[in-house]
Parts: C-alpha cells; structure tokens; sequence
C-alpha cells in the first residue's frame, strides 16, 4: 500500500514509512494503516468554479462526459461551474486526481 506523503515534515514521512513496513508486515491492520495515511497525506485541494471549467477545458471534455466520468449529474457539474455547489467527498478527490493523473487514470 504505497501512497505519497506530504514530505513538508521528515517526522510524518518516516512514521508513515514505518507503519507501511508494519503493514506488509501484517502487524498493523488496513484500517489503521487508512488512519496513518489521513494524517501523513496532503490535503485535497478546493476546486473553484473557474479551476473546474478550466479542468474540463483542458482535457476537452463536455460537462456531461465529466459527470459521468464523476458518477455524478449534469445538473451538479453546472451548478459546480456556476458557484451554486462545491464539490466534496468523492467528487473532490476524483477531480484532484483528474487535475494530477489525466482523463486516462478515471477511465
């Protein structure tokens, strides 16, 4: 279970190394090893409505491709790009990791 730390602070980085060694070692649980990547990763960032139409127009995709790439509505993506809503929970971390991985690692 490899996952990128923050590297801001050696501390975290060595921690969450050692609970990955444990891990595959089977003395710490998947559960608890979720706990320590909560608290070693990096936050997910806001998307605001002009970073998710500039997303969007940046790998060429209808509003209607990117919900369903999103498991979510047309309705919700326009209100999205109108500032009506803000995404959250797994619609932000699926747009964080279309920002960072492209439209191929949510296909």
């Amino acid at each position: 279970m490899r996952t990128k730390t923050q590297g801001k602070s050696r501390i975290l980085e060595a921690v969450h190394g050692t609970a990955t060694d444990l891990h595959s070692a089977g003395f710490i649980s998947k559960r608890r090893m979720r706990e320590y990547d909560a608290l070693c990763l990096a936050p997910i960032p806001r998307y605001s409505r002009k970073k998710i139409r500039a997303l969007r127009q940046r790998h060429h995709i209808s509003q209607a491709v990117l919900a369903t790439v999103l498991n979510t509505s047309l309705s919700t993506v326009r209100q999205w790009e109108i500032g009506a809503k803000q995404p959250s929970g797994p619609s932000l971390k699926l747009l964080d990791l279309l920002d960072r991985k492209g439209l191929e690692a949510l296909i």
